[in-house]
Formats: C-alpha cells, structure tokens, sequence
C-alpha cells in the first residue's frame, strides 16, 4: 500500500497544500511547530477515520476555516483509489471512496497504516488503557467487525455506568442492570477471543524484532490478562461468555455498592516483560524506546501477513531519541514498504535512507 498524493485545504495550519510521496521512504523535516505532525495525522485518518492526537473533529479544522478537506489517491489492493474526507464544523465527517458513502470503521478495508509517535512510550509505561489502545487501533483494522463490536461494548459500558452511579436517586434504574450487564458480557466475550489471538501473533512477530534491535540478546516477551474467571481467553466465544457471566454474578453486589462495573473487557492489559521483568515497573529509557517501536514492528509485519501488503508506516520524530545504532536498524527495517518518518534535521537522515526529503514550514511543503 502507498498514499500517492495528498490534498489539504483547511486542515490544521495548512490553508491549501499538494504534495506528492515516494513510493519507498519520505523524510518529512522541519523546524517544531511547523505542520509536520498534521501532515502524518491527515495520512493517518484516512486509515482510521479519526486523529491520533485528539477525540473532537473540529479541532483539526484550521483557524478561519469552517471546514476541512483530504483528498487523497492510493495505491491498495492492486489498483488506484481515492479517499475524500471532508469535516465541517457542527456536522458529521464526510468520507468517500472512490465516490462511494463509507463509515469511518470501512477505511480499513481500502488503506492501512501503522504509526509510532513519542505518545506511543505509553504502552510500556503508563496504564492499562493505553496497552488496550494499541489493541483497538490495530485490530480494527485487520477485523473492521471488531470496531463495530467494541463500539457496541462501550455503549454497554456507558449506560451500565450510569445506571450504577445514579441509581440512588432513581431506584427504578436498577431493573435494567442485568440487560446492560449481559451485553457487556456478551460483547467482551468477543473483544477478548480477537485481543487474545492477535496478543499471541504479536509476542511472536515482535520477539525477535526486539533481540536484533536491543543488540544485547534480551528477549521481550507479551502476555495477555483478562478477568480471573475466563480459563482460557483463546477459546470458543460461547465459553468465554459463560465465564465472564460467572464473573460478573459474582461481583453483581459489588458493582452496585462501588458504583464501578467490575466485570467486562475495559480490565484487560498486556504484560510486557524484558528478560523475564515487567517492563511497566524496570524497563529504562532506552529499553522502553526499543520495546515499543519493536512491537509497532511487528504489528506492521502482521498486516503484510494479513493483507499481503506493507501498510504504511509513519514515524513521528521518534528516530531523534534513539542512538545512532538504533537508528540504523530501524532504517533497515523499514524497507519494503512506504514510510513517512518527520524529524527536525533533514540531511543525515535522508542520506541514510535515500529517500525523499519534503521541507514543511509554517504549513508549505517543498
């Protein structure tokens, strides 16, 4: 897969900009603060149908505008294709498909990608929920019935929520507990059997990423947790559901006493060892860097097996804190495929990889 051309008018700092890409690699340079970023997050929406950055569409309208619009020609699935998505503000997002009407959770079908920014360090060191994140993203776009499923969850989840918090005042409430808690059981079911089954491809692609990156030989290992009565999270989704629904009879009490809902998918986490320790609590800096950027590695190499095609892989300025070793592997690892990596110093990098050097500043490319 590669994005050929890109279009801008209104998005972010770009009043109105065309640039075309290399079908190999791009080295997006520039001084902070100058677009680099937007240009890597427009690439990026029109994979996943929203930012990587922020949750609300009109922030990614620029200033003085009332409307933002990409318009992009790619190279997927063996021919040309155009994706058009057009934001206004106080509306629904607009997205076609070589002129066809698509859901934002359809994107997946026609382009993929991968990105590795500074906030992606967060899978190793902060909570659950951004290990949880790196699941979603990725297995929406592999399985778009995935996304249709967790957006079913998290409507469960909400409304379940409120029903605990609010109950006190409203009695009533309570009897439709049970329903929402049958849903969250019956959509978790789903989510875990597709978290557990990636999880396991990803320790498998990602571990021998890692002992070549590390250059130490130290060996990186994922495992997958989710509440404590599901036995086996690979299982068929009907077991796993009877598992959860004990799980959640259990703790029914609880959850009305604590106002929290207790049992369901929004627990899962991965554990990421290095050399037998969590890497959460021990990893350093340096080992924190190689272990992320070695498992959006491998999840790149998971689409090529799922798909036959490389996404695209998009590196927001994160060679600048790896050493010059380091650097070098991951310039090695990335061929094959379109790659759009943005830094702030243009010459060293772009001789290393031969690729297409794009100047952005104050929202123009060169």
């Amino acid at each position: 897969m590669i994005i050929k051309k890109i279009a801008l008018s209104g998005w972010r700092n770009y009043e109105w900009e065309t640039v075309e890409f290399s079908p190999g690699t791009n080295v997006i340079a520039g001084q902070n603060a100058q677009g680099k970023t937007n240009l890597l997050e427009a690439v990026y929406i029109l994979a996943c149908g929203k930012s990587f950055r922020t949750r609300f569409d009109r922030e990614l309208i620029g200033f003085d505008f009332s409307e933002a619009d990409i318009l992009a020609d790619v190279f997927s699935h063996g021919r040309d294709q155009t994706v058009n998505i057009r934001l206004r503000n106080g509306l629904p997002k607009r997205i076609l498909v070589n002129g066809v009407k698509k859901t934002a959770g359809e994107l997946a079908e026609t382009f993929n990608v991968v990105l590795f920014c500074p906030d992606d360090l967060n899978i190793i060191k902060e909570g659950a929920a951004s290990r949880r994140k790196l699941l979603d993203n990725a297995i929406s776009q592999i399985r778009p019935r995935y996304a249709e499923i967790l957006t079913e969850f998290n409507r469960y989840y909400e409304n379940k929520t409120r029903i605990l918090k609010d109950w006190r005042e409203k009695p009533a409430m309570l009897d439709t507990l049970d329903e929402f808690s049958d849903g969250i059981c019956r959509t978790s079911a789903q989510l875990i059997r597709y978290r557990a089954a990636f999880t396991e491809r990803l320790k498998t692609e990602a571990a021998p990423i890692h002992s070549d990156f590390s250059g130490s030989g130290e060996k990186l290992e994922i495992f997958y947790s989710t509440i404590s009565t599901v036995t086996d999270p690979t299982a068929p989704v009907k077991d796993i559901y009877y598992e959860i629904c004990d799980h959640q009879e259990k703790h029914r009490q609880a959850e009305i006493d604590s106002a929290q809902c207790l049992t369901g998918a929004h627990k899962d986490d991965l554990e990421i060892r290095i050399n037998g320790k969590n890497a959460r609590n021990f990893a350093s800096q340096g080992q924190t860097r190689t272990a992320a950027l070695s498992i959006k590695l491998a999840e790149r190499e998971i689409f090529l097996s799922e798909t036959g095609e490389y996404p695209v892989l998009l590196l927001d300025d994160v060679l600048s804190e790896l050493d010059e070793k380091r650097q070098t592997f991951v310039l090695n690892s990335i061929g094959g495929g379109q790659t759009l990596i943005s830094c702030c110093e243009d010459a060293d990098i772009s001789s290393r990889t031969g690729g297409r050097v794009l100047m952005v500043s104050e929202g123009r490319i060169r």
